[in-house]
């Protein structure tokens, strides 16, 4: 049995799609970082996605835990052309395909970005070898919306568009049991 502990990091602010952009993490709420670090199993393993904003919401919740380099492949969705792009103004450039991209998640992908099913499986492998090398552990993986969101996919066996339904806040936990043969799901989108 291993415990995922998915943390969301820190806020950016942005108002735009953020993917592979390296935005820092606004942790001046350090009443919640505390909470959130108390909340968190002492004795976890800690790694989290290389971009700043994941990367320095694990070092402000570390405290004692042991620390895993930061893995490339626990980054956000990348969204090719649409990064650091609005909403509306992509919608505006082609309407069909971000209806498509956001309404059936799958295969569709944004433009020299990655689809949803290619998300999926670039973090399924980085979360399968780490439970592998941490069987029996509580792992505290701190990254992005997205990857959280492939993860609920996976541990309640729904559709991408299901799992979209979920709200994953800034700072949240979302608590997933690994069993070897199946997955049990505890709290999603939880504020310490």
């Amino acid at each position: 049995m291993t415990r995922l502990h998915l943390v969301r990091h820190g806020p950016t602010h942005a108002k735009t799609m953020v993917g592979w952009s390296d935005l820092p993490a606004d942790l001046s709420d350090t009443v919640a970082l505390q909470r959130l670090h108390d909340h968190l199993p002492s004795d976890a393993v800690v790694i989290s996605s290389d971009l700043s904003r994941a990367a320095d919401t694990a070092s402000a919740i570390q405290g004692t835990r042991t620390r895993l380099p930061h893995h490339p492949d626990l980054r956000e969705i990348n969204f090719g052309t649409w990064e650091l792009r609005g909403f509306r103004e992509i919608e505006a450039e082609d309407p069909d395909l971000a209806f498509a991209y956001w309404d059936n998640p799958g295969d569709v992908r944004p433009p020299d970005g990655e689809s949803w099913n290619e998300v999926r499986a670039r973090v399924d492998a980085v979360i399968d070898r780490l439970m592998a090398d941490h069987t029996g552990h509580d792992l505290v993986v701190v990254v992005h919306f997205g990857v959280i969101l492939t993860q609920v996919q996976r541990a309640l066996d729904v559709t991408a568009q299901e799992a979209f339904s979920h709200k994953i806040d800034n700072l949240s936990v979302t608590e997933l049991t690994h069993h070897g043969d199946r997955w049990s799901v505890g709290r999603i989108n939880h504020l310490a």
